[in-house]
């Protein structure tokens, strides 16, 4: 089915949106912005087993937000920043959406405090 007047996203959204959704996937990632690492290494902050790390990595891996190469009998794993530029640039597209609800969120802010003001002087 052909979706008129929508925008045209990466193929991999769903992946990356599903993969970015779990807090320890994001935690790695935030570890891989420092650099590489094996599953050993990525494994030790957290309680939980490599075999375990490793099925999480593998869900980054299939999203394009990380990949992995072969470094003799390891296996770092590195960030793709590009793949996540692609949700990056997906959610820009809602930033004027945002800047609108903000300013109308502030405007009744600022009115609910002068009308609390004005009643705080008639009291």
């Amino acid at each position: 089915m052909e979706q008129v007047g929508y925008v045209d996203a990466p193929a991999n959204l769903d992946a990356i949106f599903s993969a970015l959704a779990d807090p320890t996937r994001r935690a790695i990632l935030t570890r891989l912005a420092d650099g590489g690492a094996s599953v050993r290494e990525i494994a030790a902050p957290f309680e939980m087993s490599q075999p375990a790390v490793s099925k999480h990595l593998k869900v980054l891996e299939r999203a394009g937000l990380i990949e992995r190469g072969v470094d003799e009998q390891r296996r770092p794993a590195k960030l793709k920043a590009e793949t996540m530029g692609a949700a990056v640039e997906w959610l820009a597209e809602f930033e004027a959406f945002w800047s609108v609800s903000f300013d109308q969120l502030d405007h009744v802010l600022l009115q609910l405090k002068k009308t609390k003001e004005k009643e705080a002087d008639h009291e």
